[in-house]
């Protein structure tokens, strides 16, 4: 019987994530790496849903947040994801794919892929309405100063948060026909990378607790 498969990027997310999902479900879930990045993400993605042929599959991890709509330490199930980074130029010069006219995959209406993809499954409770965020940013690079976000937000004003799996992940999963959830926990602010200020660890156990009430406490 299909059973959902849990994606995390790196080893150290996994390291914080995997025993959280072990204690809240009643079964094993499959917890595996996608990888660090927009490309291996895709690629490890797609090798993963042919092996495992899931019924679902949630990306779990880590995110930068933009500003204070969304708290440090806290895990959110974003409903849309966006690319940044491929297209044409750089910083205040960059314009998106659909910005100079392509879709990043024509295919047709049920798998297309332009800039922005649905991350959301719908099965969050509305109990849980507070846990849900908008839109999270996937770019190539993560921010390293506040002139790359003041850059992506020109592009992108309603992104709450980013990270640089989620596209990858969701186009693999199109592609496929694959139901996906992502859950970031928000460990840090886009562009601060002081290390020390950083909230992993809550950040990571917050988003597997968010990632069991997806799946009903259940594999």
């Amino acid at each position: 019987m299909p059973q959902p498969l849990l994606l995390v990027p790196t080893e150290l997310e996994r390291g914080f994530i995997a025993p959280v999902m072990a204690a809240a479900c009643s079964a094993a879930i499959p917890v595996e790496l996608c990888g660090f990045g927009s490309v291996v993400a895709a690629a490890r993605t797609a090798q993963l849903i042919a092996e495992h042929r899931p019924e679902r599959v949630l990306l779990v991890g880590i995110a930068g947040r933009y500003d204070d709509r969304l708290a440090i330490g806290q895990a959110y199930a974003f409903e849309r994801v966006a690319c940044h980074g491929i297209g044409v130029g750089s910083g205040d010069a960059f314009m998106p794919a659909a910005g100079i006219g392509w879709s990043q995959w024509p295919g047709d209406a049920a798998a297309a892929i332009g800039d922005t993809l649905p991350c959301a499954s719908g099965r969050l409770p509305a109990a849980d309405a507070p846990a849900r965020a908008g839109l999270l940013l996937s770019a190539c690079a993560a921010s390293s100063g506040d002139d790359d976000v003041r850059s992506r937000l020109r592009l992108h004003p309603d992104a709450a948060a980013e990270d640089m799996e989620g596209f990858a992940v969701a186009a693999a999963c199109r592609l496929a026909g694959m139901p996906l959830d992502i859950v970031r926990g928000i460990s840090n602010t886009a562009g601060d990378r002081d290390l020390s200020r950083w909230q992993i660890e809550a950040a990571c156990r917050e988003a597997a607790a968010l990632a069991a009430t997806l799946l009903g406490g259940r594999a």
